[in-house]
């Protein structure tokens, strides 16, 4: 029986301010309703997150307009403090996050198994639009 290994896509960003601020708003629901969308009409109505291993995430995605929504929801499998955090996706796709401190900045890395439905460049720029989004939220709160 073979198996086929998934394509990996990643993005990353250098965000202006310290490790722990921006693991306190990746991670804590209150921030991520307020900066998780690609795009000013989608929004995050909902988040709950037990960020530990095991543990469980879903963070609703909707439509403003109402015309589409979706739970973006998994398992982490690894949590790290200011470090790292893995997960799998609820559709079997593994993802990591990296943080690295570089002195008052923290560069994050995130790497996730590609989905076959969406082109692979479409899958980067709407992860890459989230963590920009992340970015700006996080520099201005």
């Amino acid at each position: 029986m073979a198996t086929s290994e998934k394509a990996t896509i990643t993005v990353a960003a250098t965000v202006n301010v310290p490790i722990e601020k921006v693991w306190q708003f990746w991670t804590n629901p209150q921030h991520i309703t307020q900066w998780n969308n690609a795009s000013n009409d989608w929004h995050t109505p909902k988040a709950t997150n037990d960020l530990r291993k095991d543990g469980a995430f879903n963070y609703r995605m909707e439509a403003k307009d109402g015309s589409f929504g979706f739970d973006f929801e998994g398992n982490y499998t690894d949590v790290k403090t200011n470090e790292l955090i893995e997960y799998i996706i609820t559709d079997g796709r593994k993802v990591q996050i990296v943080f690295e401190t570089l002195d008052n900045e923290t560069h994050i890395t995130q790497t996730f198994e590609a989905e076959e439905v969406h082109p692979a460049e479409l899958q980067q720029d709407g992860w890459q639009a989230i963590l920009n989004n992340f970015k700006r939220y996080s520099e201005t709160h």
